[in-house]
């Protein structure tokens, strides 16, 4: 999170011993990763349903009966023999935390409600848990190994009575282990039963919440990704993967280098020779090498363009950001056959693309991507708090992010599956994962944190931990590069380390010592800074190049407080909390955070109420959020844009602190776990159009910002400002404005000061800017409110998370607006598949003069809940008497009757009210 000091209880971590034989299996990870899709647990007691494993082939255990070891009092080999009796055990899916099992077969409530979570025991956690699971054999004529990692934080592993790992071995959730099987494995059923030992991120190289949200009583123990069961012949692929090298400047037509690594081990007891082929999808190319192995041995295998001249590619199809271009994939097919017989496969995708991260002349890692610019626009992402997968949720997410402009996640821990980076090839969003801040990942160098220091087991446990995620992670385009610190680099020795790892698994892209502003002797300056602020600052901060404004590259940063709209409220407080919401402004906030800095939402009411005015009701605080989160995230996306151009100390990158949260939550989010998008969402969204106008609140200029690739030229821009009834005080227009592209920045002109009347000495007023193609299109509109009164930072006071404000603007004039009248059309339409559009065409009827400010259409169902996810081309819009706009929302079609389907419009100043949205 920061790399000042913060309070010691926000995490913690300690040691899980790895053997010095298992480090060369961790090093050397092989597995096919598994594309199931996740499974829902079965009812309590039920046995799982057992894989059958075909000669040749891959499969991963379908679930796991699961008990408390303090409930079982068998012996390991009793528990797990093919047959034992699982009465009354607990059914958990392929993936699951202890606690995700629990909540899914209703033994404990929702923990995402109210403050049920403090209702779940944590002394059923205290000690060791029973993952159990059979997988079905025909026969015993190949060699089977077990592969797998995602264990949290440590397990006995036992197959068919027989202990095959033990826990000081199988440690930390992202060490990948391969467990050769072969001897204790039978036809028919097997039995594979893992003893799980309890997590504590400040003893263990696993995870943990940091200050993000109230951590789950079970510290997510238990298997969140695949177990595998490998078939194979005697000799098996490992490693295998494709190192690409493209010719930057000229990426646009190549050329590239393909070559494709690998390694070739002989399991059996006598000596082998096996036929490789490499075969690359869409290119035609077909490669072919003959290996002789003695028993046992391992040979790397290397198809270079020095002797294969085919992997030299004139014009390759590269793989670029969405917006930026196509998401090009290529596919590798590796073969292995020996007497005429397959005896292993592995397939792997990739893409081509150049990533480079220099730094500038101001000390800022400045990214470019194939040879072009590239600001970074992006924001953490959090995992599920019970690390349960969804693969649809994460789509849906991954797509809200793109539709907001974002181009970027950064992943502080909590690597997710393999499904995940998968997703973000396909979708073109790029990806900064890296390792947690101040628990035991940091323990030996962060005094701030929690975590315990580092033994002799631990350092091996990193180490085999940046091994398996480097290999797992490298042929992903989206990965831009691996941060191997946090608050805090890694030591010397830990850096070699994890250097080491990195270089040996061919890591293509940048390696940023910390997200922090840090120097170390092997990677030299981060190039980074973690500045914050992670609570409320005014919008104006932002445009400032000090503390968290924009300039360089700043890690995570945001004004912190975002609260959800009133549906998710509803659906995440109980009614004495959201009383409390809206009453109590410095009152202890559960669903903000356990740390004591974080757990109340005082800054954030304090400054609402002295720039909004005080909060009449639960929803005239909501529809003040509403609008201090517009303003100020599109204020903070818009100044880093603006500032990406300077000649001198220019803005590179920002990760918005955060996207999405584990869970429900008042802070640090985009969007709120339903996938509902509310002020702050839409502030991105508008600051982050391809062509984009926007107002400075440093300076007044209105620039053009234009992130498409080409330029453009004969726009038009209008800035028209408005007192709070009506009036025009200022009305320009500039035309034949031209722009660049791929960021670049052109001024239409400076917006005069508006003064206040002697009667009035702070004045609020309205800013719209309108950007119009040569057609005379609109492709931008932006509406500011704004105060004649400034809000001013006291940097002197500035903190570790927060720069205090000591004058506030004043809003609220924006109180006395006189009420807007809108009316609307709408009606749905179903296309091919599951997916619907409904069509809403709004106008402002209003007989004044006053917009409908902050306009906002929900789509829902006869019971008028939200229907989500949906995305609306545009939102929260701001219309003048007469202006109109056509906005459409791409949905999925619960019904296809669409006879309960509804537009919900409500506004700042525009009563609520209902049209029908059913198909026509």
């Amino acid at each position: 999170m920061s790399q000042l000091p913060r309070p010691a209880h926000t995490r913690r971590l300690r040691s899980a011993a790895v053997s010095v034989a298992l480090l060369g299996l961790l090093l050397a990870p092989a597995a096919v990763p598994s594309a199931a899709a996740p499974r829902l647990p079965a009812a309590a007691g039920s046995a799982p349903a057992s894989t059958t494993v075909l000669p040749g082939g891959t499969g991963a255990l379908t679930g796991y009966a699961i008990r408390s070891a303090a409930e079982v009092p068998d012996t390991a080999a009793a528990v797990s023999t093919p047959g034992y009796a699982t009465a009354g055990w607990h059914r958990a899916g392929p993936r699951s935390t202890v606690l995700a099992a629990l909540v899914a077969d209703g033994t404990h409530p929702d923990p995402f409600y109210s403050t049920d979570q403090q209702r779940i025991p944590r002394r059923d956690f205290a000690g060791p848990w029973w993952y159990r699971s059979d997988f079905t054999l025909p026969d015993t004529s190949e060699r089977t190994s077990l592969d797998f990692s995602g264990v949290i934080s440590a397990a006995d592993v036992y197959v068919n009575g027989r202990r095959v790992a033990s826990a000081a071995e199988v440690a930390g959730v992202y060490t990948r282990h391969e467990l050769d099987i072969t001897d204790v494995v039978r036809a028919g059923t097997n039995t594979v039963a893992f003893r799980i030992q309890p997590n504590d991120p400040r003893k263990h190289l696993t995870l943990g919440w940091l200050d993000w949200l109230q951590p789950p009583p079970d510290a997510n123990m238990g298997i969140v990704r695949d177990v595998l069961v490998h078939r194979r012949g005697p000799v098996s692929l490992h490693d295998a993967h494709v190192v690409t090298s493209l010719d930057v400047p000229s990426s646009k037509s190549g050329p590239a280098e393909l070559t494709v690594k690998g390694r070739v081990r002989n399991d059996s007891r006598e000596t082998a020779t096996a036929t490789v082929t490499a075969a690359i999808g869409g290119t035609g190319i077909v490669l072919r090498e003959e290996v002789t192995l003695r028993a046992g041995e391992t040979r790397a295998l290397v198809f270079a363009p020095d002797r294969h001249q085919e992997l030299r590619l004139r014009r390759p199809a590269l793989w670029w950001p969405a917006g930026m271009g196509p998401q090009n994939l290529y596919g590798l097919h590796l073969t292995a056959t020996v007497a005429g017989s397959r005896s292993d496969a592995v397939r792997r995708s990739f893409g081509i693309r150049d990533v480079k991260a220099p730094l500038n002349s101001a000390g800022a890692r400045q990214y470019t991507i194939n040879g072009r610019p590239l600001l970074i626009r992006g924001a953490g992402w959090s995992a599920d708090e019970l690390l349960r997968w969804d693969t649809t949720a994460a789509e849906d997410r991954i797509e809200a992010a793109l539709d907001a402009g974002l181009n970027t996640f950064r992943l502080e821990g909590h690597i997710e599956p393999d499904e995940f980076f998968d997703l973000a090839d396909r979708h073109g969003i790029l990806l900064l994962p890296g390792w947690e801040c101040c628990n035991k990942w940091e323990g030996p160098v962060n005094p701030t944190g929690s975590g315990e220091k580092w033994n002799a087991a631990d350092r091996l446990t990193a180490r085999a931990s940046m091994a398996a995620e480097a290999a797992r992670l490298r042929d992903h385009p989206s990965v831009l590069s691996f941060l191997i610190g946090s608050d805090f680099a890694p030591d010397a020795r830990t850096e070699r380390d994890y250097l080491d790892a990195l270089r040996a698994a061919d890591w293509p892209t940048p390696v940023v010592p910390a997200a922090s502003a840090v120097t170390t002797d092997l990677s030299g300056p981060s190039g980074m800074r973690m500045t914050g602020p992670y609570d409320w600052v005014p919008p104006s901060y932002w445009y400032d190049k000090r503390e968290g404004g924009a300039t360089g590259f700043n890690s995570e940063t945001s004004a912190g407080p975002s609260i959800p709209t009133l549906d998710t409220l509803r659906r995440t407080l109980s009614p004495a909390e959201l009383e409390t919401l809206w009453t109590s402004p410095s009152a202890p906030q559960y669903h903000r955070s356990p740390s004591p800095t974080f757990n109340t939402l005082r800054l954030f009411n304090e400054a609402l109420t002295r720039r909004y005015g005080a909060p009449r009701s639960l929803r005239d605080y909501v529809a003040k959020a509403q609008l201090g989160q517009y303003e100020n995230v599109r204020a903070q996306f818009e100044a880093y844009a603006r500032n990406a151009t300077d000649p001198t100390d220019p803005s590179t990158g920002l990760v918005y602190w955060m996207f999405n949260s584990g869970w429900t939550s008042l802070h640090w989010q985009l969007v709120d776990r339903y996938l509902d998008r509310g002020g702050a969402y839409y502030g991105a969204k508008k600051a982050n159009e391809p062509l984009h106008v926007q107002y400075s609140y440093d300076d007044r200029t209105v620039a053009v910002i234009n992130r498409r690739p080409a330029a453009v030229s004969g726009l038009t821009a209008r800035v028209t400002l408005f007192d709070t009834d009506g009036a025009s005080l200022y009305d320009r227009t500039v035309r034949g404005l031209r722009v660049g592209g791929d960021g670049a920045r052109t001024t239409a002109l400076t917006v005069p000061a508006v003064r206040a009347a002697a009667d009035a000495p702070d004045a609020t007023y309205l800013a719209r800017l309108t950007l119009t193609d040569d057609a005379g299109r609109e492709v931008s509109r932006n509406v500011y409110w704004l105060s004649t009164r400034t809000d001013v930072p006291d940097y002197d006071a500035t903190d570790w998370y927060h720069t205090p404000t000591t004058t506030y603007g004043d809003l609220t004039g924006l109180n006395s607006l006189a009420a807007a009248t809108v009316t609307a059309t709408a009606r749905t339409t179903h296309r091919a598949g599951s997916m619907s559009t409904t069509t809403v065409t709004i106008r402002n009827t209003s007989s004044g003069n006053t917009p409908a400010l902050l306009t906002d259409l929900h789509l829902v169902d006869g019971r008028d809940a939200p229907v989500l996810p949906v995305r609306w081309n545009d939102n929260q819009i701001s219309l003048w008497p007469g202006e109109s706009a056509v906005l459409t929302a791409e949905h999925r079609t619960a019904d296809p009757t669409g006879s309960a389907l509804r537009v919900r419009i409500s506004g700042w100043n525009t009563p609520t009210t209902h049209i029908d949205a059913s198909s026509p």
